[in-house]
Formats: structure tokens, C-alpha cells, sequence
């Protein structure tokens, strides 16, 4: 059985909110993701594949995933 914390890992991104600027548009248009804003960072959520794919295309782009 999965623990929460392996599922929120592979169905999550929090990055800082300065990290996606620039490219949230395309993110958000080759990916079904959501995007929530909070106070200092973003929280990038969606299934597995969708995070896997936009992790990749993050990375691509120079935004270090940690």
C-alpha cells in the first residue's frame, strides 16, 4: 500500500512562485495540471502522468525540481 507522502510526491510539484513565470502559460496548455497560488510558492497538482510529463518539461526549461 502507498503512503500519502509517495502519492503527494507523484502527484505534486511546489516550486517557488518566480520559478514558472514565463512559463505557466505553455505548462498549463500542454498539460492538464492545476495551479494554485500560495503566499510564496506555487502547487502544481495532477495525476501522475500529467506531473511526470510537466516535471520533465520543467526541467527542460532550467526549473530545478527538488
Amino acid at each position: 500500500m502507498p503512503t500519502p507522502a509517495r502519492l503527494r510526491d507523484s502527484t505534486e510539484i511546489l516550486l517557488p512562485k518566480t520559478a514558472i513565470e514565463g512559463i505557466r502559460e505553455e505548462l498549463e496548455e500542454r498539460f492538464m495540471l492545476t495551479i494554485l497560488a500560495e503566499d510564496c510558492r506555487v502547487r502544481i497538482i495532477g495525476s501522475p502522468v500529467e506531473i511526470k510529463g510537466a516535471s520533465d518539461f520543467l526541467a527542460r526549461n532550467g526549473v530545478a525540481i527538488e
